[in-house]
C-alpha cells in the first residue's frame, strides 16, 4: 500500500496506476456540489478562493456533527458525479486528486489527462470508520452551507483505491479497457 501525503506533486500523480492501494495522509478539503459551485463562480470571476487549489485533493463528503470527544462525525464519501460539472475547472486551477464513489464522466476523465490529476475511490458505507482516519477538522468556507461547506481535515491513513488514474486508467471500465502498469 503506498502512503500518500497531501498536498500532491505532480510526480507523485504520475506515478499513480489505476488499482493502486494508497493512504492518504495531510491536509484534505471537504467539497460537495454546493460549495463546488461557489468555488467556480469565484474562479470566472477572478476572485480569491478560501484555499489554493495547488496540488489539494478535495474529498466528497458532508460530515456529521462531531458526537461529544470526537474530532467529527461520520464522513463517507458521496456520490462523485454530482460534481462532474464542476470538477473540469477545479483541476485547471491545480487540484490534484479527488475522493468519492462511483464513475466520473468522459469530461471529467479528459481534464485529469489533461492537468494530471487522479480520482481516488474509498469506501461508501463506512463514514463511521473513515471518520477515525480524521485528526483534525476546521470550517474554512461557506459555513451557511452546513455540512457542505469547506471543511479542512487533516487525515492519517485514510485508505483508497485509484479509481481513474492521470493516464485515463479507469477501474470502473476494468472490462472494456487494458491498463499499462508499467
Amino acid at each position: 500500500m503506498l502512503e500518500l501525503k497531501a498536498p500532491l506533486s505532480n510526480e507523485t500523480v504520475n506515478r499513480l496506476r489505476v488499482g493502486d492501494l494508497v493512504k492518504v495522509s495531510g491536509t484534505v478539503y471537504t467539497a460537495r456540489d454546493a460549495a463546488h459551485q461557489l468555488i467556480v463562480k469565484a474562479l470566472e470571476k477572478g476572485e480569491s478562493l478560501p484555499f489554493s487549489l495547488e496540488g489539494q485533493i478535495v474529498y466528497y463528503t458532508g460530515p456529521c456533527p462531531a458526537p461529544p470527544g470526537r474530532v467529527i462525525g461520520s464522513c463517507g464519501p458521496t456520490t462523485s458525479g454530482r460534481m462532474d460539472a464542476y470538477t473540469p475547472h477545479l483541476l485547471s486551477a491545480g487540484m490534484k486528486a479527488m475522493i468519492g464513489k462511483g464513475d466520473r464522466g468522459t469530461e471529467v476523465v479528459d481534464a485529469m489527462q489533461k492537468y494530471g490529476a487522479v480520482y481516488l475511490a474509498t469506501i461508501g458505507g463506512a463514514g463511521a470508520y473513515l471518520a477515525g482516519k480524521v485528526k483534525k477538522a476546521e470550517m474554512v468556507a461557506y459555513p451557511e452551507l452546513g455540512p457542505e461547506a469547506v471543511i479542512r481535515l487533516e487525515v492519517e491513513g485514510l485508505p483508497c483505491v485509484v479509481a481513474i488514474d492521470s493516464r485515463g486508467g479507469n477501474l470502473y471500465h476494468i472490462g472494456k479497457q487494458r491498463f499499462n502498469r508499467a
